[in-house]
């Protein structure tokens, strides 16, 4: 079980990149892709300050964890988790997101950003970048892990299958794949539009040993993380974590207008508010 001082500091480190999301997206001239990236706050945190092991001072070390970010339109999100973790400044994204030349754009870069893993951003092709790292590793002879964020949209992706089997066929116990299931596409809920269920035993299908949380408790997420097979192990895993899109602002989650959108200076007062709100509550202030 999760030790609870490591799930508080944890949670504080949500809410305050739920905070930095907000004010970020209140900042920024056009539309953030705030919908999902408060969807993958709680299992980014879970993964830069609790399951990877990376170091900001070494961004080359050889035994570091990779991490690939598939739903790249998620990218602030990560930027910003680096950023507290101590890869990059969080006052420079705020001031250069979205701009020309920018290193911080609406897709992650490798080029521009020494420390992110991969270029994403194309929808079903993080999975297969992943699978080669962890063949590279193994082939190698190395101990580290390679995790790969999805969200369930990519599951209409013929490629995301494709690894998946390659995954199961060359024993890739290194490989670690999390879906944010927030069960939202852009324009649609995904059951209504591509039906995945039975969602976890489609994996189980396809060989990975399956674990299925709530990705917004930070217990299960430390949980799912502490619990991984060694690298050295011969079943790559699925972790399915059920979110919500725009977690932590009501007005927000389960609504489809904003999977992209921007704050004007009401509703970021409001998103604030409750945010606190919430987090005073939990914490019996």
């Amino acid at each position: 079980m999760a030790d609870q001082k490591e799930i508080t500091r944890l949670q504080d480190l949500a809410y305050e990149m739920r905070r930095k999301l907000l004010n970020l997206c209140g900042s920024y001239q056009g539309a953030v892709h705030i919908g999902g990236d408060l969807s993958m706050t709680d299992l980014l945190i879970g993964l830069y300050h609790h399951a990877l092991n990376v170091d900001p001072k070494d961004i080359k070390m050889p035994e570091r964890d990779r991490f690939i970010l598939s739903k790249g339109h998620g990218a602030v999100c990560m930027y910003i988790a680096m950023a507290m973790r101590g890869f990059f400044d969080y006052d420079e994204i705020v001031r250069t997101y979205g701009q020309l030349d920018s290193a911080y754009g609406m897709h992650p870069c490798k080029v521009q950003l020494p420390g992110v893993e991969c270029s994403s951003g194309s929808l079903g092709h993080g999975l297969p970048m992943a699978v080669g790292m962890a063949i590279s590793a193994r082939t190698k002879g190395e101990k580290h892990r390679v995790f790969c964020m999805m969200g369930d949209g990519e599951s209409a992706e013929g490629s995301v299958w494709e690894a998946a089997t390659v995954a199961h066929s060359q024993n890739l116990g290194n490989l670690v794949a999390i879906v944010d299931r927030n069960r939202q596409f852009m324009t649609s809920f995904s059951e209504d539009l591509v039906k995945l269920e039975p969602y976890c035993d489609k994996w189980r299908a396809f060989g990975f040993r399956v674990v299925e949380i709530n990705g917004h408790d930070m217990g299960e997420i430390i949980d799912a993380f502490d619990s991984l097979p060694a690298p050295d192990s011969d079943q790559p895993t699925a972790i399915i974590a059920n979110t919500v899109k725009g977690k932590g602002v009501s007005f927000m989650e389960h609504n489809l207008g904003w999977h992209a959108g921007k704050l004007g200076p009401n509703d970021l007062e409001k998103a604030m508010a409750e945010l606190q709100a919430a987090y005073e509550k939990e914490r019996g202030c």
